[in-house]
């Protein structure tokens, strides 16, 4: 008889998420993999226990924290989400995005076998609209260097042991914060198990912080200053040159950051639709 699914935490920072939110939670309460916590951190003053009451949505799987600030940042909002998980495994989603239906019950195998495994992602309009895919192909094993050349947008949408490696966010980093977690869980982790299936719906507002004013020059900042991290030797190489194709990835991708121009004819233009063929274009060349 198969003992009990292993349960894996789910934290989500909500910060003024209550456009979102009920969304986000019901994409978890669907999951078919039942054994999970969802804790839910409010960086505001919004009470979301009330507010998803009013929405019909109770579970006795759902716990509810606060940051103790208002806008203080989704990194130490996801910190003190972790502190407060109970259980081993843990996952994130923010409160705008969702999870597919099937994403815990396919990837917990391949984090208990892996340690750590990612998934190709949808980028999605809130309407459920997709936009355009990241990450497909087959399942596979990704290497810290071939990593970023397969999942080249978001890096929040993992799963991981935190016996393995258990890091945190860096709070003064805002911009590519999650680039520099997955680096840490890297550094006790040597591969990441790859779903080419998109089982995360990364979804794009209009006014998204990847959308708003400055965007490039605070891209281009966050990316040199983890270029020069990886130079000093930051962050703890499982192997030698397991970073070398990070590194890589960021050089192409301050190119990028100089090069985009977006449409302001359209609601949404996609960094990633510029990106992917730099990218591509380094592979094959």
């Amino acid at each position: 008889m198969a003992g009990k699914p292993e349960p894996v935490s789910v934290v989500m920072p909500a910060y003024r998420a209550s456009d979102t939110i009920v969304w986000a939670v019901e994409s978890v309460l669907a999951q078919s993999y039942e054994a999970f916590e969802l804790v839910i951190v409010a960086d505001d003053d919004t009470d979301y226990e009330a507010m998803l009451g009013r929405a019909g949505i109770a579970d006795p799987r759902i716990v509810f924290t606060a940051s103790g600030a208002i806008g203080g940042g989704a990194s130490p909002a996801r910190n003190i989400g972790i502190e407060a998980s109970r259980y081993r495994y843990s996952a994130q989603l923010d409160a705008d995005d969702r999870f597919a239906p099937d994403k815990l019950e396919r990837m917990m195998p391949a984090v208990m076998a892996h340690g750590l495994a990612s998934s190709a992602l949808n980028i999605a309009l809130p309407d459920g609209t997709i936009l355009r895919r990241v990450g497909e192909g087959e399942d596979r094993l990704l290497s810290p260097s071939d990593y970023k050349f397969t999942n080249f947008s978001g890096d929040s949408m993992l799963v991981y042991d935190r016996q393995r490696a258990d890091p945190r966010f860096d709070p003064p980093l805002v911009w590519m914060a999650d680039l520099d977690f997955l680096l840490r869980l890297f550094g006790s982790i040597p591969a990441c198990y790859h779903f080419g299936t998109a089982l995360h719906d990364y979804v794009k507002m209009p006014l998204s912080q990847s959308n708003g004013p400055d965007v490039a020059e605070n891209m281009i900042a966050s990316k040199t200053l983890l270029r020069n991290r990886l130079a000093s030797g930051y962050y703890a190489e499982p192997y030698e040159g397991a970073f070398a194709g990070v590194d890589r990835f960021l050089a192409l991708s301050l190119q990028a950051e100089r090069t985009f121009a977006p449409d302001p004819a359209r609601p949404v233009s996609l960094f990633e639709d510029h990106i992917e063929p730099i990218l591509a274009g380094s592979i094959s060349g």
